[in-house]
């Protein structure tokens, strides 16, 4: 009977999990079929306790032994429980899910692979990180897509103090709108900003705008630079430069 009740009662919190699981998600899939394992392996554990029990078989010294071998068990596979622990958070809290782009400390890249025991990110370079759950609540966890592809991309260019603001962010601004892959949505709030900071001999413009795939946002970046640049070449818009050297830079070229 104690068996028969131990069967039926997993099978009925199975049910459950089947009933109340999407499973279409990938995540939540491993997740369901990790605790229904743990249930089985608690359940029949406590089944074949009190089946021992119940034939007055002295169960004491087996209970204390159990106990023991818990807490040995649990200390050696600490860390291993941390990260499944914290593996239940991060999918219980919705911090983030498989194609976000996030920040970690100093890494960012997209997530390609949530598990109990681990998040694997790949960063623009095509490198693969492995960070333990544990680890990664440590740390604060920034969403840059917010479940979306599109992410916010930050680029600053400097230039010599001489030079007219508006006409900078104009010339900037045309370069933005010219790439494919930045997004200009005022309705979403998809715009792009400025921030202007006076330096000594320099004046820092620091641009903030929209781009369509965070996996390519250093990319779009890198390509975005390089026009600006030649911009700035052909308008003869120049970094900060000592007095001596301006004449020579923005007069004729020989």
């Amino acid at each position: 009977m104690i068996f028969v009740f131990a069967f039926v009662l997993v099978k009925a919190i199975n049910h459950v999990l089947l009933k109340t699981t999407d499973w279409t998600n990938v995540d939540r899939k491993r997740i369901v079929a990790n605790f229904q394992r743990f249930v089985q392996i608690i359940g029949y554990l406590i089944a074949f306790v009190l089946i021992l029990w119940t034939f007055n078989i002295n169960v004491t010294g087996l209970v204390a032994g159990l106990g023991v071998g818990a807490l040995v068990i649990g200390f050696a596979l600490k860390d291993l429980i941390e990260n499944w622990v914290s593996g239940l958070l991060i999918f219980s809290g919705k911090t983030f899910k498989i194609g976000d782009v996030i920040s970690v400390g100093t890494l960012k890249g997209v997530v390609t692979e949530v598990s109990l025991r681990t998040t694997t990110l790949k960063t623009y370079d095509r490198n693969m990180i492995i960070i333990p759950n544990s680890v990664l609540l440590r740390e604060r966890i920034v969403n840059l897509t917010g479940g979306n592809k599109e992410t916010v991309a930050s680029l600053v260019f400097s230039v010599d103090y001489i030079f007219d603001v508006p006409t900078v962010k104009s010339l900037i601004r045309d370069v933005l709108l010219s790439h494919r892959e930045v997004v200009v949505d005022e309705k979403r709030r998809r715009e792009i900003r400025f921030i202007v900071r006076n330096k000594e001999w320099a004046t820092e413009i620091e641009t903030l705008f929209w781009v369509s795939s965070a996996e390519r946002e250093e990319f779009i970046k890198s390509e975005i630079t390089e026009r600006v640049k030649e911009k700035f070449v052909e308008e003869k818009i120049l970094p900060p430069l000592p007095s001596v050297m301006r004449k020579d830079y923005l007069g004729p070229k020989k």
